[in-house]
């Protein structure tokens, strides 16, 4: 086999897009998107308990905030942690909060729980697991660090792919970080470019048992199927589980998928156990449980009326959900519903590109400008992916002018000076509605990696609250205001300049990147 075909697009069969009857146990005027939960667990909170961030800088308070607060449980997912003074200091936050729970009385149950991508973790001398190691060492009952390894990084592709590049085969790509019953769902990484001037999303769920335990057993089944880093800094599989890259692949993927789905699937039946109860007791006057849940949280819990739902996306898993939703939500937008999605790397799949042109709804779609895309200035091959970046756009704005569709789908540039742009996910405006009322946010990019390659989540934000519709219609404006609007006149600037060698092999590479 010539050495080219092992970077070979996969091919994958059309994803199905899901449609739903009505639930009966559904009030009426319920939201429309309660089809989500045919598929996932759906938890409805108070409004009140969510907080959208709107900076770096928020971001990264908050994380020492909460670390230092944990009592019980902190589960952190990313793809790497960097190895700077910044990211330092959250290590010194963790050990501070971990020696404290020791020497506390009663059971110093503090448990923390870090999940990391191999290759990116691995990466230079000193890395992720360099960082984290004298936790580990300090705390081994306490800390556990796994490393997720793609499956499809293995044998000879594995030996000839140098460092750096070899992350483009798949990677760990979720961004969580939760702290008791405090929940975090990000793009960001650990890393201080995205606590100082690299833009991106954050939503805080606070007090959310049912969601923290939900994204806690998510990340110890990914765990579970993941090289456990050792005191020594060498790394080993659980007893027991298969290799991902000296095991038998098609065994492997097929224990992640269980250990994923027995979560996915266990927490749906709880909540809906939950639901149906909570639907009769309200329609019976009195109910034992919500008499329970008042004497355990010292009052009457308020009626939801913000639902959350967690979308998992590990194709490498045979796990589609979160691209099974998109494209359902992108084709069901009707005519004069308005979508903003914006991605930090715009490399759209060919079904959400053909779904964007050819369905009903208006879309703005924000993207990084050349200057603050993530790899702008990088050496070598990777300075170039900025102007791959601005051909993939190009192509995809002629075919919007082609199709005549310029008043409908709009693509605009984020530009600001010393900052990068790493923001993602999407709003949703209903005909006639000035503000959004579902939200998508978490990792995926909404391209051929965040689709096929990496393991992703996002959750999906439904809610009725005008409160929170104006926090995320806040947000929303406040990414696009630092934007211009694309047309034919940016691709004619010098620094649109795309050279011929870029042009010819973005095609061959787009999916990797």
């Amino acid at each position: 086999r010539s050495s080219w075909l092992l970077l070979a697009p996969l091919l994958t069969p059309p994803v199905p897009v899901i449609t739903a009857p009505p639930c009966p146990l559904c009030p009426e005027g319920a939201h429309r998107f309660q089809w989500i939960r045919n598929l996932v667990p759906e938890f409805g909170i108070s409004s009140s308990h969510v907080k959208v961030l709107s900076s770096p800088a928020e971001f990264y308070e908050l994380l020492k905030v909460q670390i230092k607060a944990a009592k019980q449980r902190v589960v952190m997912a990313s793809l790497y942690l960097g190895t700077g003074l910044l990211e330092q200091e959250l290590v010194d936050c963790l050990e501070e909060t971990l020696e404290k729970s020791l020497q506390a009385k009663g059971s110093p149950d503090l448990r923390v729980s870090i999940l990391l991508d191999y290759t990116r973790g691995s990466r230079g001398r000193k890395n992720s697991r360099t960082m984290l190691l004298p936790l580990l060492q300090r705390f081994p009952e306490k800390v556990r660090v796994s490393l997720f390894h793609t499956p499809n990084l293995r044998g000879l592709l594995r030996l000839l792919i140098p460092e750096r590049f070899n992350e483009t085969i798949g990677l760990q790509h979720i961004k969580v970080y939760l702290f008791d019953d405090n929940v975090i769902l990000s793009g960001a990484n650990l890393s201080d470019l995205y606590f100082t001037n690299r833009q991106d999303r954050y939503v805080l769920l606070q007090d959310s048992p049912e969601i923290a335990d939900f994204f806690t057993e998510l990340v110890d089944a990914i765990g579970d199927v993941s090289l456990q880093l050792q005191r020594d800094n060498t790394v080993q599989m659980r007893e027991g589980m298969v290799h991902p890259y000296q095991g038998d692949k098609v065994a492997y993927c097929e224990i992640a998928n269980r250990r994923v789905m027995e979560v996915i699937n266990s927490a749906r039946t709880r909540q809906e156990l939950l639901h149906a109860k909570t639907f009769h007791s309200s329609h019976e006057g009195s109910s034992l449980l919500s008499e329970q849940g008042s004497q355990a949280s010292g009052g009457p819990k308020p009626e939801p009326d913000t639902w959350i739902y967690p979308l998992i996306q590990m194709k490498p898993f045979g796990i589609q959900i979160d691209e099974m939703v998109t494209e359902t939500l992108l084709t069901e937008a009707e005519r004069d519903a308005r979508i903003y999605l914006t991605t930090g790397y715009f490399n759209l799949t060919q079904a959400y590109m053909d779904l964007i042109l050819g369905t009903r709804a208006e879309y703005r779609i924000l993207l990084a400008s050349p200057e603050v895309n993530g790899f702008f200035g990088a050496k070598g091959v990777a300075g170039a992916i900025p102007a791959a970046y601005v051909y993939i756009e190009r192509q995809f704005y002629s075919e919007v002018c082609y199709l005549q569709q310029q008043e409908r789908v709009q693509l605009q540039e984020y530009s600001r000076a010393g900052w990068t742009f790493h923001a993602k996910g999407l709003w949703l405006y209903l005909a006639g509605s000035d503000l959004p009322c579902l939200t998508l946010i978490g990792s995926p990019n909404f391209g051929y990696r965040s689709v096929h390659r990496d393991l992703e989540a996002q959750v999906a934000i439904v809610t009725e609250s005008k409160a929170l519709q104006q926090q995320l219609h806040q947000e929303q404006e406040q990414l696009y205001l630092c934007s211009g609007v694309v047309s034919t006149s940016t691709f004619e600037q010098p620094n649109r300049y795309v050279k011929l060698w870029v042009k010819l092999v973005t095609p061959l590479i787009k999916n990797f990147f």
